[in-house]
């Protein structure tokens, strides 16, 4: 039996795969899923960039009457990492919300420096660009056809951006880890962050949703609210039960929708749980976050407002200066329009999991720069009050939901795999302080309350779980046979 087979970006054995919580028979089907999705062979195929859910090729178009060549991006949303052949249409909805995003930004936020959209095109629809854009976008349509025809034998969509980067500008991921413990430079960061998340929270909507555009060119908030958790569930065949045109009015009905992806997950995902004890914990866990919801949303906010926010936002989607100046925000994809009470200051900012953020020191470094950016956050709100601009008071909002545990509430919500550990941390302390015996007994008796005959289903997922073992064990084998060593 092989030591590893491949992932997409790195090897697994199957001891790790056994004890992997993701469904790594799934995964252990992209490689190959992703050498089929590229067998269009353009020639430069090494200088291709390639992400977690899409792939963006760079393309030069040669200047003409004297002027610059332009280097461009053809961004392809991924359809085995977002759930197309389970759910069809998810790559289009992907590309119609993210250029709607691209829009909506450059028209009422043009303080926020992002990549010029030039043109997008949707597997079952038209072709669009600005009026002023169409001669570079004719070439690229020209492009396209002579060169990455085979492509669209796949009926994908895709954006054209402009690609950014350049010597004063880089992915801040390049220096995170190296430069984060210079306070100068992340007071540069947090302002430009801060400004960033103001900007877009100057327009409230009145729901919570994705924006999206339709085949007139009509961009409207209309779509569900997709997020990579959402895209990637029904990936792995989870049902999310969210048609596409559903919208949500108050912060409470979108909430238990997004508990309900948990019992989904459990449901469905053949390895999810892991033991009688592992579910019982689980199943309890989700049970009093239900209990708990009142607790940790305002009533004040339950209709709003609602902001358009940045859920996916990382180290790589900023590209910066040598002093962290924020140069260029990019890829918009996973943003749309949460309640205010959701938003809080990203959680990597100590380089650590969400659910890593133990109690002791690892807990203490995040509550001293969680303040850091609330005290930059809330500078940059005053400034903007003074200039006579609009403002929904977020920083006291952020801060209450510091405080009141909202902040580790919500980050559970958005976290399938972490919501237990985050539960157990932060949250179950806050009403009750157990002991190992006393927590085994609390899950014992509160998990009774997720299902009716509740030791049914679990026997039931356990033979699921052997089932899957088997398959996996099965595909490290099959591959030994093909590549012995």
């Amino acid at each position: 039996m092989p030591g590893a087979l491949p992932l997409l970006h790195r090897q697994i054995s199957l001891s790790a795969a056994l004890d992997d919580d993701d469904n790594v028979l799934q995964e252990l089907s992209y490689p190959q899923r992703r050498v089929d999705f590229y067998t269009c062979r353009v020639e430069e195929v090494k200088d291709w960039i390639s992400g977690s859910f899409n792939v963006c090729i760079p393309v030069v178009i040669d200047g003409q009457d004297g002027r610059t060549s332009k280097k461009v991006l053809m961004r392809f949303p991924l359809p085995y990492r977002v759930g197309e052949s389970q759910q069809p249409g998810n790559s289009d909805e992907k590309i119609r919300c993210e250029a709607a995003t691209y829009i909506w930004t450059r028209q009422n936020c043009p303080s926020i420096s992002i990549p010029q959209l030039w043109g997008f095109a949707f597997a079952q629809g038209p072709c669009f660009t600005a009026i002023q854009h169409t001669s570079i976008f004719s070439r690229l349509k020209w492009y396209l056809h002579r060169v990455l025809s085979p492509l669209f034998g796949l009926k994908t969509g895709y954006l054209l951006l402009d690609h950014v980067g350049s010597s004063d500008a880089v992915m801040l991921s390049e220096s995170w880890d190296r430069l984060r413990h210079d306070r100068k430079r992340r007071a540069n960061l947090f302002r430009g962050l801060s400004q960033i998340i103001l900007s877009l929270a100057q327009f409230p909507f009145d729901r919570i949703g994705s924006l999206t555009i339709d085949n007139h060119g009509i961009v409207k908030l209309t779509n569900r609210p997709i997020t990579l958790r959402l895209h990637h569930l029904e990936n792995e065949s989870v049902p999310t039960n969210m048609d596409r045109d559903l919208v949500y009015s108050t912060n409470d009905s979108y909430y238990m929708d997004l508990l309900s992806y948990h019992d989904s997950r459990l449901r469905h995902v053949p390895n999810s749980i892991r033991d009688k004890a592992d579910g019982e914990a689980q199943l309890s866990t989700l049970t009093i976050m239900r209990a708990l919801l009142p607790h940790f949303s305002c009533r004040k906010h339950r209709r709003g407002p609602f902001i358009m926010t940045l859920t996916d936002l990382h180290q790589s989607n900023l590209f910066v200066d040598s002093d962290w100046n924020i140069k260029s925000l990019v890829d918009l994809e996973w943003t749309c329009s949460r309640p205010v009470e959701m938003l809080h200051p990203p959680y990597w900012l100590t380089s650590r999991g969400v659910d890593q953020l133990y109690e002791g020191e690892h807990l203490d470094a995040f509550s001293e720069i969680h303040a850091e950016f609330m005290e930059v956050f809330d500078q940059e709100e005053q400034n903007r009050s003074q200039a006579g601009k609009k403002i929904l008071g977020l920083a006291s909002i952020m801060r209450r939901g510091w405080a009141t545990g909202s902040f580790w509430y919500f980050h559970a919500l958005e976290t399938p795999k972490g919501l237990y550990n985050i539960f157990l941390d932060h949250i179950q302390p806050r009403y009750s302080k157990l002991d190992d015996a006393g927590m085994v007994e609390f899950e014992r008796t509160v998990s009774p309350y997720w299902t009716p005959d509740i030791q049914t289903f679990l026997d039931g997922k356990l033979k699921e779980k052997e089932i899957y073992e088997g398959h996996l064990r099965d595909a490290f084998s099959v591959a030994q046979e093909e590549h012995p060593t």
